[in-house]
């Protein structure tokens, strides 16, 4: 892991962010390593369905391994939802998926959103722009007419809902971006931060909060094979580049 893993929960802890592509081809079998309601879940898809989900849990105990030591067959994240860890227990996960990408952020803290978006993604990003955004981020964006800067804007907008537990419906104005990647959110007081980068064709946003002085970390994994195996820990091969780290203010601290 770019930066060192981290092995426990210290007050110096900062988020990790592991990333793998998923599986080409179906894959064979159902890992012994899921939970009874993992499986239970996984007998209604198929096909590339099927290993999307696969490769998600696997995702998910690489990153639990990677950042807590454990031994990543007995790494679960609690059933439904994955938003924490059952064991070991004590980690907060934040899930995204795009395009054959499969990401897991993890943290000791709560308040974490992670998203991800390859960089050629979205045509019509100017209607999105003109119904959802600020009055104010509309004029820069359609001003430089740069589909990236909007979808790095979009991307730590999701990451902002997901950390503060939010859907996107009426709320995607509630972080506000602007042409310096200075960040204004509606949550005073609670140390909030983002970071925005780039790994091969994909962008990543996470928003977390701050809990010591390390930034986060994150690498792009070896793909697993259609066997999904859970006895060795998988290969980082490219680091995440991160582009900045930012506070995240509300306007009376400007």
């Amino acid at each position: 892991m770019t930066g060192g893993s981290l092995n426990d929960s210290s007050p110096d802890s900062a988020p990790t962010i592991w990333l793998c592509r998923e599986p080409v081809s179906p894959c064979q079998g159902t890992p012994g390593w899921l939970t009874a309601f993992e499986k239970g879940t996984v007998d209604n898809f198929s096909g590339l369905r099927r290993s999307e989900y696969l490769c998600s849990r696997w995702l998910i105990r690489q990153a639990l391994a990677g950042t807590s030591g454990t031994e990543g067959a007995k790494c679960r994240p609690v059933d439904g939802r994955p938003v924490c860890s059952e064991f070991p227990p004590g980690w907060h996960l934040s899930l995204s998926h795009s395009h054959g990408l499969s990401a897991c952020a993890v943290s000791a803290t709560t308040g974490l959103g992670l998203d991800i978006e390859p960089r050629s993604r979205h045509p019509h990003w100017q209607k999105v722009v003109r119904r959802w955004f600020t009055p104010d981020e509309q004029a820069w964006l359609l001003a430089s007419d740069h589909c990236e800067d909007f979808l790095r804007v979009w991307t730590l907008k999701e990451a902002w809902l997901k950390a503060t537990g939010r859907g996107i419906a009426g709320n995607l104005q509630t972080l506000e971006v602007t042409p310096d990647f200075r960040l204004f959110g509606d949550r005073p007081g609670e140390d909030w931060m983002a970071t925005s980068g780039q790994v091969d064709d994909f962008l990543v946003a996470l928003v977390y909060r701050r809990s010591g002085k390390l930034s986060p970390s994150g690498s792009l994994l070896q793909p697993p094979g259609d066997a999904l195996q859970m006895d060795q820990p998988a290969r980082p091969v490219a680091p995440v580049r991160w582009l900045f780290h930012t506070p995240i203010m509300t306007r009376e601290q400007e």
